[in-house]
């Protein structure tokens, strides 16, 4: 689930470098200078926009991996101890690690969702 939340930043951060690019390249292709001008700034106002989101994007990205690191301790040690009382001891570190998961997992799908609503902006 991790490894989908990178790659669909990665498809939303390709998707994005490659519009910005065209609508780059096209604005020498107006010949009105006042119409350039706004399209500038709204090229402008995009890119400020886009950058914001996909740090904050990036930012849910990065607080996956105290998590994740978490979850491998907590495999290893079952794996090398594993018998009742270790499996007793860790139910309360799972209901914690699964609490984090799932405010990870709220916070990923709200980037996402920006992230959508961002991109159809461009649709319309």
């Amino acid at each position: 689930s991790a490894e989908d939340v990178r790659d669909r930043i990665d498809k939303v951060e390709d998707v994005a470098e490659a519009l910005f690019e065209e609508w780059e390249d096209e604005l020498g292709e107006y010949e009105s200078a006042s119409l350039r001008r706004s399209s500038e700034q709204q090229l402008d106002e995009t890119r400020t926009q886009y950058s914001q989101l996909i740090s904050r994007m990036h930012d849910a990205e990065e607080r996956m991996d105290p998590v994740l690191e978490a979850f491998q301790d907590q495999v290893l040690y079952l794996k090398h101890n594993l018998n009742a009382q270790a499996i007793g001891s860790l139910e309360n570190e799972l209901v914690g690690i699964r609490q984090d998961v799932d405010a990870l997992i709220r916070n990923m799908e709200q980037s996402i969702a920006e992230s959508e609503a961002f991109i159809r902006r461009f649709r319309q």
